[in-house]
Formats: structure tokens, C-alpha cells, sequence
């Protein structure tokens, strides 16, 4: 073989500067976005595979081909030879290529890859040297032009390490993108297995399905970097017929694990296959028990019917790991989807990732991770469930996603015993919190808990059963108290001044109260048909309102105030809730929903990833400290007084007669 093309792959980093020169050429030369070059070069790449299983030795380039393409000379035997390659290999991969794909770069472009491909090995070189760098080049690529299919790698790695799987489970990733997942077990089976047939375990074990074909080519392309054999990566719509896709996957008995990071937020509404599931139906609530009715939804979010397909998809006893946006877990409008979810598994664990996980990766969405397993319906309902928090992701929540490292006192970077800086993060911790739960030990720490299944109400959020929640919700059992919803009417009709469009009035939003004074210290006149849509509720003098929504809700900014004569018949935000026809002192109530134990139930029940929210229910269920009544009418005194006080005050300033003119 000419020395000029000869290449050694003991080192990734010599191979990882090939693939970047190759996308470099093609990106440069034929103008083509990033997404578009990624794609030409991963066409490459099975060409070459395809050349090298066949014996064909029809991949190369002639020093003369090469040096007539260099001097600007047309080389058509160069675009003949592989665009003949092409089309085998299309036969070869007819699930991840259509029949009219193409090669769509210029001459030079391709002479350029073959001139540095055709030494190489792609199937008989060192697994790790070829393996890793496409992994390396594809993280720096992926992130460029395919954002929306990128999961962080560290939760990745955590979701497998969380799941613990074993070499002779099947593996399933319904929406598996580039095969982030598929990887990661592959690695974590090959880290604790050391006799491990990796062949055996891609051809037999790992299966993935994406409903992009360009993707799905990605996905195919790691699998075959690391094993030269059967690749089960599907071109489908995973959400289409169960039946079809188990068939063609040679598997209808299920798997032993899923793992998936479904779509977020896009709309199945196709009613013939929201007709498919049991989540594309709207569930009634009859005494705490949710039953399916015969209504199709118009329209349903990608990842809860994904829910229960990968619920279908799992063996009895199978587990499975998903990345879900928070609202799944906590929003009272899904609260069906939890007790469904909790009538066809067992809770394993479930664990908040930062606000910020998925931002280098295009998307602020908040998110947690849900580990179940299969169940046979009708088994007895009494295990502990492990919940937990990632605060460190190892990385900055920036575009970049640059990593963070542990630092000594000095800010000098700590490192492993083979000199490699040791990344800041506490997924690791997490893991190994699990691991003890699984043990049968107690874990409870700041990041990580347990309950048990009967202390499971209508939420899965890990702020909501946090040791604190659970500590002040026992200190309150343990004293009188009592819901906000019995001790006054809460005020959610929309006013009939709204009807008349040119009637004059005053509005009230959050922002007009005075949060330290319990006051309302503006308001904004209106017509009625300038004012703002949220618009909703008359207030009277004497009620108290309240802020439900509103990133303040639950904290020392929380905009509460007593209504004064001032602001009677005023129009306030429904950001606001109208608290009206007290059972108990009203004075007393005010000052309570000031109160740590009330802002703290109030941080708990927030739900809402834009704009944070308050439910009325939960609003109602809001437990009420009362102690004695002796205690009470101080509190009262005081409260009355202070109010009487800023009116003396207001008096006062109002009464200065003096002109400066």
C-alpha cells in the first residue's frame, strides 16, 4: 500500500483529524450548511463500510485521478466509481436510505475523503481509536447542526448507570436520535463485563428506533464503528403500530430495559393513532380514581404517549428510564397521566435535573428523569421510592456547555491519579445513593431521599415530598389547623363590568403592590376594552388577594394585600386569587400568608416551566397554622394597628399645606 495513505489508529486523535479535514474540505468547498455536510460525510462512511465488508476495493483514488483533480480537470470515473458503490450500498441500508438519495458533493470534495480514507481500516482497526473519535467529532458536530437531537452526555451516562444493565438484556431506545443511549450502555456493558462479545451484544441486544432517516444513519454508523455485524437501528415512526414495529425488530416478548429522551412539546393529532393509546383519550376524575372515557383528545404532546409506549414495549419486570419536561410530574391537568402511569408500574426512582441541563443543547425546558417498572396489573402497592436532585452538572449552563472542574481552596484544579481533572458534578452521588437505597439502606440527605408509595398523592416532583416539605407539613399535623379553602370564599368569577367595553376603570397587577406593607399602592385606568386579557376579578374593600402566578409566588416578594377603600370596585389581574367572607380572623390570616410555612407551601405546589402557578385547588388545601386564641387577637392588635398607623401616616403628609411655588 503507498506510504502516502497509510494511517495508524492505535491514537483516536489521528483519525478525529481526518474526519475534522474531511468536513472541513466539504463544508468549505461545496457550500453546504452544517447539517447538510454532516450527512454527505456519514453517506461517506457507509460506502466505505459497505466497499470493505464486500471485498470490492473500489473505494480509492489513483495518485494520477487525484493529481488531475487538484490541477482543476473533470475526473468522472472518480463520481462513476462511487456513485456505483452508492447504490449497493443503499440496497445494503434500504431502511436508512432512500431509493433517490445521492451523492451531493462536488468531485474535489470527494476526492479529497477517499484521498484520506482509502488506507483506512473502518472494520478491522482498533474499536477504541475509530469508536471515539467519530464519538468526539460527532459531539462537536451534533451540537452545531443537530442540536435537537443531542442529550447531555452526563445524563445519559447516569440514566444507564441508574438502570445497571446486564449482558443478556435487550435494550430499547424508541426515539434514539444519534444513539446517545444505545452507546452509553454498550460502554457501561463493556466497563463491568470483561469477557463481554460485543458483537453479540449490538447484533442481538441494542435496538433503536427514529423517525428520521438522517439520524437514524448516525445512530447505525457508532453501532457499526463498534461491532461489524447485524445493526438494529430503524428508520419508523415509533409511534405508529406496536405489533409491525416488534415484528421488525424480531421481539415479541418485550424488553428488558428502555431508555429515552422522547420529543418534547410537539402535538400528535392524528386521531387514528391518538385512537392507539389509552393517554390519547381524556380521563374523568370520579373520588380520586381517574377512568378513560370515550373522547379522543384533538391533540396530545409527543412524550406522554411515548410514556406508554415504551411502557408497552417493556417485558414484564422490564425497567425503564425516560427524560421528561417537569410539568408530566407536577401540573394538575396531567394528574390522569400519574395514576396511569401508576397503575401500570412500579416507581423506581425519580430525579430533578437543573433548570439549566438542557441549555447548551438549544432548550431551557425544566426537567426530571422517571425510572419504572413493568408491572402485572392488580399487585399489592407498598415499596419505597427513591427520589433525588442533581445540582452539579459537571458543565455551565451556557451556549457552550463548558465543562467545570473540581478546584482545591486555592481555585487550582484537583486531578485524578492519571493527571485528568475531575469534573464538578454529583450525578455520581446520586448513583450511589440509589445503589444504597437498592440495598435496603436509608438514604436522606439535602439530594436525595425516599417515601413510601403510600405517601405518593397526585405529584411526582422531588420538591414536593422534600425532607423540609415533610418536616413542616408534621410540624403543622401536630398543631390546629386548617385548609384556606374552609376558612373563606375564594373569588375566581370573572367580573361583570367586563362586558361593558367602554365603561372606565382601575386596574390592579402584581406589580402594584407594596409586598412588605400589604398594600395596594397604584392602579392603572382603563377602558374596559384596553384592558390587558388576564383582566378578571372585582375586588371589593375588606377582601384580601394574593398572588397564584408569577416567578415571586412562594418567596418573600409573594404580593399579598388588604383591599382599602381606595381600590373598591377596582379590576384586578387573575394573576391575583380574591379572598373574600372570612370564618376566622382576617387580620390573623394576613399576616399568615406572609408567613415561612405559608410561602413554603406555596413554593411546593408552583408548577409551570415559563411562568410559575399556583392551581386553585392547591391554593384551597393550603394548610393554616392557628394557635391559641389569645395569640390570634395579639396577632390581630398588632396587624391593625400597623395599617392604622400608615394611614396616620398618609394623613399626615396629605395635611402639609405649604406651596413652593
Amino acid at each position: 500500500m503507498n506510504s502516502l495513505f497509510e494511517l495508524e489508529l492505535t491514537k483516536e486523535d489521528n483519525l478525529l483529524k481526518r474526519f475534522e479535514e474531511i468536513h472541513d474540505c466539504i463544508y468549505a468547498n461545496d457550500g453546504l450548511s452544517p447539517q447538510q455536510t454532516l450527512e454527505e460525510f456519514v453517506k461517506i462512511l457507509f460506502i466505505k463500510i459497505f466497499d470493505e465488508n464486500k471485498n470490492l476495493n473500489q473505494f480509492t483514488i489513483s495518485i494520477e485521478e487525484w493529481n488531475e483533480l487538484k490541477t482543476g480537470i473533470v475526473v468522472n470515473s472518480i463520481f462513476e466509481r462511487i456513485s456505483n458503490l452508492f447504490e449497493k450500498t443503499k440496497e445494503a441500508y434500504q431502511d436508512i436510505f432512500d431509493i433517490d438519495d445521492r451523492i451531493k458533493i462536488s468531485n474535489i470534495a470527494l476526492g479529497f475523503t477517499i484521498n484520506k480514507l482509502r488506507g483506512i481500516s473502518l472494520l478491522n482497526s482498533s474499536q477504541d481509536a475509530k469508536g471515539l473519535a467519530f464519538q468526539k467529532f460527532l459531539t462537536h458536530h451534533e451540537k452545531d447542526g443537530r442540536g435537537q437531537f443531542f442529550t447531555p452526555e452526563p445524563v445519559i451516562d447516569f440514566c444507564v448507570a441508574m438502570m445497571q444493565p446486564k449482558p443478556n438484556e435487550t435494550i430499547i431506545d424508541p426515539a434514539c436520535g444519534s444513539g446517545g443511549f444505545l452507546m452509553s450502555a454498550l460502554k457501561y456493558l463493556q466497563n463491568n463485563n470483561e469477557k463481554l462479545n460485543t458483537n453479540k451484544v449490538v447484533a442481538k441486544n441494542l435496538f433503536g428506533l427514529d423517525i428520521n432517516k438522517s439520524i437514524a444513519r448516525i445512530a447505525k454508523m457508532k453501532l457499526l464503528l463498534e461491532a461489524n455485524g447485524n445493526i438494529n437501528i430503524l428508520c419508523t415512526n415509533s409511534l405508529e403500530d406496536l405489533d409491525s414495529i416488534k415484528l421488525s425488530l424480531a421481539n415479541t416478548e418485550g424488553f428488558d430495559l428502555v431508555l429515552a429522551n422522547p420529543p418534547f412539546g410537539a402535538k400528535i393529532t392524528n386521531t387514528s393513532t391518538l385512537s392507539k393509546y389509552d393517554l390519547g383519550y381524556k380521563w374523568s376524575n370520579h373520588n380520586k380514581e381517574f377512568y378513560k372515557t370515550k373522547s379522543v383528545y384533538p391533540n396530545q404532546n409527543a412524550e406522554i404517549l411515548f410514556i406508554e409506549r415504551c411502557l408497552q414495549l417493556l417485558k414484564d419486570g422490564g425497567r425503564m428510564a425516560i427524560v421528561l419536561p417537569n410539568g408530566n410530574f407536577e401540573n394538575p391537568s396531567l394528574e390522569y397521566l400519574r395514576y396511569y402511569i401508576k397503575s401500570k408500574a412500579k416507581i423506581l426512582a425519580i430525579v430533578k435535573l437543573p433548570q439549566e441541563t438542557f441549555i447548551p443543547f438549544g432548550t431551557g425546558v425544566k426537567t426530571s428523569l422517571l425510572f419504572l417498572e413493568k408491572e402485572t396489573p392488580n399487585k399489592i402497592k407498598q415499596y419505597p421510592i427513591f427520589f433525588g436532585r442533581v445540582k452539579k452538572l459537571g458543565y455551565q449552563g451556557n451556549k457552550n456547555g463548558t465543562p467545570l472542574y473540581l478546584k482545591d481552596k486555592y481555585g487550582q484544579i484537583i486531578k485524578d491519579k492519571s493527571g485528568q481533572p475531575i469534573i464538578d458534578e454529583d450525578f455520581s452521588v446520586i448513583a450511589n445513593a440509589y445503589k444504597e437505597f437498592q440495598n435496603g439502606n436509608k438514604v436522606e440527605s439535602d439530594n436525595s431521599f425516599s417515601i413510601n408509595y403510600d405517601e405518593l398523592n397526585g405529584r411526582f416532583d422531588f420538591d414536593f415530598y422534600s425532607p423540609e416539605n415533610r418536616k413542616m407539613f408534621s410540624k403543622l399535623d401536630n398543631g390546629k389547623t386548617v385548609r384556606l379553602g374552609d376558612v373563606c370564599e375564594i373569588i375566581k368569577v370573572k367580573s361583570r363590568k367586563l362586558k361593558d367595553s367602554n365603561l372606565t376603570v382601575e386596574y390592579v397587577e402584581l406589580s402594584d403592590i407594596n409586598t412588605q406593607s400589604y398594600e395596594i399602592i397604584n392602579s392603572t385606568t382603563y377602558l374596559v376594552h384596553e384592558l390587558p386579557s388576564r383582566a378578571s376579578y372585582e375586588i371589593q374593600e375588606g377582601d384580601v388577594i394574593t398572588a397564584i402566578a408569577g416567578n415571586s409566588v412562594g418567596t418573600r416578594k409573594h404580593a399579598t394585600a388588604l383591599v382599602t377603600k381606595e381600590f373598591e370596585g377596582s379590576i384586578c389581574t387573575n394573576g391575583f386569587r380574591v379572598l373574600r367572607n372570612f370564618k376566622i380572623d382576617r387580620n390573623y390570616l394576613l399576616f399568615f400568608l406572609k408567613s415561612e410555612v405559608f410561602l413554603k407551601q406555596m413554593f411546593m405546589y408552583r408548577t409551570g416551566a415559563a411562568i410559575p402557578n399556583v392551581s386553585d385547588i392547591d391554593l384551597a388545601n393550603t394548610l393554616i397554622n392557628l394557635p391559641d386564641e389569645k395569640t390570634i387577637k395579639v396577632i390581630s392588635n398588632k396587624m391593625g394597628k400597623a395599617f392604622q398607623l400608615r394611614q396616620e401616616s398618609r394623613n399626615q403628609i396629605e395635611s402639609i399645606n405649604y406651596d413652593l411655588a
